[in-house]
């Protein structure tokens, strides 16, 4: 009974316990602006789940003051 008692326990620790690690996301940048050139950046997630990590590296589109359209795409690696 006792062993049955303590792989009980065992298991619920692990099953109950988050998987947090670290995760890469390549973003590449671009920009409508005149002469820009886009790059390729790799960021690091530093000890996340899995769907943190995917809600941090996303795609994301902004308007400078300029007007130009300035784009970050991310995926997760």
């Amino acid at each position: 009974m006792k062993k049955i008692f303590l792989l009980a326990t065992v298991f619920a620790a692990v099953s109950l316990t988050s998987c947090k690690k670290d995760y890469k996301c390549t973003c590449t940048f671009s920009s409508t602006a005149p002469n820009s050139t886009g790059s390729t950046q790799e960021i690091t997630i530093v000890k996340a789940k899995k769907s943190d990590a995917k809600k941090a590296c996303i795609k994301t589109t902004t308007t400078d003051s300029n007007g130009y359209i300035d784009t970050q795409d991310c995926k997760l690696n």
